[in-house]
């Protein structure tokens, strides 16, 4: 049988919820033991597909094609196992199906209700990877105690604290420890009220992890665990880390998975094999050099929105045993006049899916410097499409090529809507999503960055490469160098006579983890490397 960990936050949002229950299951897993974990979200959209990333950072996409939360990008990064479409939930998608249900008569005429049909649906849900064989399933709920979202989630881990056996089941609360640096002292008060609030829903928190910017004195922790019920042992110090990924070895010391592994009276377990992890952080903190890596896009501002890009450049940038400083250029301030000037000190450049026009003709601007400049190039999905384009307007000479997303009028639509999205009325859940093969072309840079022709990766888009234009960009350069098997749709293109310059449909990082950093991001950052040392007169510039 499972067991079940729930992760509850109190005092403000963006504490690191994920990252706590992401580093507690890496300590468990660290142990032999099997663990998955879950994200709760209050939101009433089905998924976070069709959000905004300003709402909500990034969507994450999973193998079998579930838009999801960005945390579990982390819950990926930090187990190194995918996760699916049962690993996210929302309000939204709870009463979507118990709707669906009404409507079918499932409930025999009965008063739809939020206790017992919402909660009962909401713990149906919460139960069901432990009907998977994990030893351990940890639920992350979103939001704060107190919110009017939350508290039907709230409820439901209530029930289930009152069904289960008392080592069956487990309330973890994060909460804020804030640093008053008028008073020169740290204030439990907002972490006592938390709990309390929390405990007037009727769920008793077992742990209670305290963010905050000063350590916790031993006085301090008694005090926390007397107001709020808890053995002294179980109030754990979670300090602001250098990096995320250190957050496992903090909580190492601090012995949170000890005290989980006692309080769910699981016995019998290893001691923790973390030297992967240790040998990379030794890698992140100690770097041999540094590399400036343009970021172009028009969420800068918000780095969650490309989350997964920044943390797959953290692991390259481990392997490469180099520091990879990212540089924010905002594509819709990007023009023919300026671009020079910002891209002077880059090593390398990366220009950043999305969606819409705004900032397009910046993202093109960079596409052509890059390529004209011999600067390593790396785009991924609209990144791809805007390398499309700058080569069908500079080098084929068609000065109006373009994406029938920005220009249905365009003369050369160059980039396409896919034929079966062309019926596509619903805006929720339609585009290609998901894990699909590709054929690498033998001896191509793409075949010699995965080291195989036969990879599987994710997507989230609704436009492609025009195959009606393929022999064009062959004959002029471009090679087409990974196809879809069954489609032919161009997954991959690249420019041979450049030092490194590839585009891809897809979304390689969704899949870079700590312990298997992508290879593509691996061999950017390789390459802008040696594209630094060649302009230092050190090497010459490697060519695939």
């Amino acid at each position: 049988m499972a067991k079940y960990i729930f992760v509850t936050g109190g005092v403000t949002s963006s504490l690191g919820k994920g990252i706590i229950a992401a580093s507690l299951a890496k300590l468990l897993q660290s142990r032999g033991l099997k663990v998955t974990i879950q994200k709760f979200d209050p939101y009433i959209n089905v998924d976070p597909g069709t959000l905004n990333p300003y709402e909500h950072g990034e969507c994450y996409v999973t193998d079998d094609g579930a838009e999801t939360d960005l945390d579990l990008g982390h819950y990926e990064r930090f187990l190194n196992t995918p996760t699916s479409q049962a690993n996210n939930v929302t309000t939204g998608r709870i009463y979507q199906t118990v709707i669906n249900k009404e409507r079918e008569g499932e409930y025999l005429g009965k008063t739809v209700q939020v206790i017992p049909h919402i909660t009962d649906e909401i713990k149906r849900r919460m139960l069901l990877l432990g009907e998977q064989g994990y030893d351990i399933v940890i639920t992350e709920l979103g939001g704060t105690v107190g919110d009017i979202e939350s508290l039907p989630f709230v409820e439901a881990v209530r029930q289930l604290q009152w069904e289960m056996p008392e080592e069956d089941c487990l309330v973890v609360h994060l909460t804020l420890i804030p640093y008053l640096s008028a008073a020169k002292e740290l204030k439990t008060k907002p972490t006592q009220h938390s709990v309390r609030m929390l405990s007037q829903e009727g769920v008793r928190p077992d742990i209670i992890v305290c963010r905050t910017e000063k350590p916790l004195s031993e006085e301090l922790k008694r005090k926390i665990a007397l107001f709020c019920n808890v053995k002294p042992n179980a109030v754990i110090e979670a300090m602001d880390a250098g990096t995320i990924y250190e957050v496992p070895l903090k909580m190492l010391q601090e012995g949170l998975d000890v005290i989980v592994l006692k309080r769910l009276q699981i016995n019998g377990y290893a001691a923790p094999e973390l030297s992967k992890w240790r040998a990379f952080l030794d890698k992140l903190n100690y770097p041999k050099t540094k590399l400036n890596i343009g970021l172009i896009g028009k969420y800068i501002e918000l780095q969650d929105a490309y989350k997964s890009i920044l943390e797959a450049f953290i692991h390259a940038g481990a392997v490469n045993q180099c520091k990879v400083n990212i540089v924010n250029v905002h594509s819709e301030f990007l023009t023919e006049e300026n671009v020079a000037e910002k891209f002077k000190d880059l090593d390398g450049l990366l220009v950043a899916p999305g969606f819409g026009s705004r900032g397009v003709e910046g993202k093109i601007t960079a596409v052509k410097y890059a390529r004209e400049h011999h600067l390593p190039f790396f785009g991924i999905c609209l990144g791809m499409q805007m390398s499309v384009i700058e080569f069908g307007r500079n080098v084929l000479g068609w000065k109006d090529a373009h994406s029938t997303e920005m220009n249905t009028a365009t003369p050369y639509p160059v980039i396409a809507l896919m034929e079966e999205q062309k019926k596509v009325k619903k805006k929720g859940g339609t585009m290609r999503l998901g894990a699909y093969p590709c054929e690498i072309m033998p001896g191509s840079l793409a075949n010699k960055v995965y080291g195989t022709t036969q990879i599987s990766e994710r997507h989230r888009h609704r436009w492609e490469f025009n195959n009606n234009y393929l022999k064009d960009y062959e004959a002029a350069g471009m090679i087409p160098s990974g196809k879809n098997p069954q489609s032919g749709l161009v997954e991959i293109v690249e420019l041979p006579n450049h030092p490194f310059f590839i585009g891809v449909q897809y979304h390689p990082e969704l899949k870079s983890t700590v312990e298997n950093p992508h290879p593509l991001f691996v061999s950017f950052v390789q390459a802008a490397k040696w594209f630094t040392e060649s302009k230092k007169g050190n090497v010459a510039v490697v060519s695939n």
